[in-house]
């Protein structure tokens, strides 16, 4: 069975019409909320990025408002199913040597850490890990350390289709 692990590249998507937008609308309607998750910090990138598109006016403030509404309901709202990986001490000291492997920046590294650790949990239910990405980096880092990607700009609706059919 497969779970998606969100960068912000890919799940802004979600929130601010973008390429790639559709896809990652078909993934949540086709997904289950419980089988979706990201680094909680993902979540405060997902607000600098509607605040920022607000701002230099690519969107409204319209749509900005209706943005965050939509990531409250569910991503940040304790009663969504949507799963949200904390940041510690141990996650920041284990991401260094992906830094220096990949050359990814911080956040990136934690990202990949985070998705590599829950990957490594859910195998032993033989559950995998996709990270849902467009962050060219980080999509090349994580294929190196061999999980699988997801990239909603470049990749067919066809092959989450058929993820989507084994979940």
């Amino acid at each position: 069975m497969y779970y998606f692990y969100f960068d912000a590249s890919a799940l802004v998507k979600r929130y601010t019409q973008e390429t790639g937008s559709r896809i990652i609308n078909y993934l949540f309607a086709n997904v289950p909320l419980n089988r979706m998750t990201c680094l909680i910090l993902g979540v405060v990138e997902m607000y600098w990025v509607c605040v920022r598109k607000k701002n230099d006016g690519r969107i409204s403030s319209e749509d900005y408002t209706q943005s965050r509404i939509n990531l409250n309901y569910e991503v940040v709202d304790s009663k969504s199913a949507f799963n949200t990986i904390p940041v510690t001490d141990s996650l920041v000291l284990n991401s260094i040597t992906l830094i220096e492997s990949h050359s990814l920046n911080s956040t990136d590294a934690l990202v990949l850490r985070s998705a590599l650790d829950l990957n490594s949990e859910l195998q032993n239910s033989d559950d995998t890990i996709i990270l849902v990405a467009s962050d060219q980096r980080l999509i090349r880092a994580a294929q190196q350390e061999s999980l699988l990607v997801f990239n909603p700009e470049t990749d067919s609706q066809q092959t989450l289709r058929d993820w989507i059919t084994q979940i």
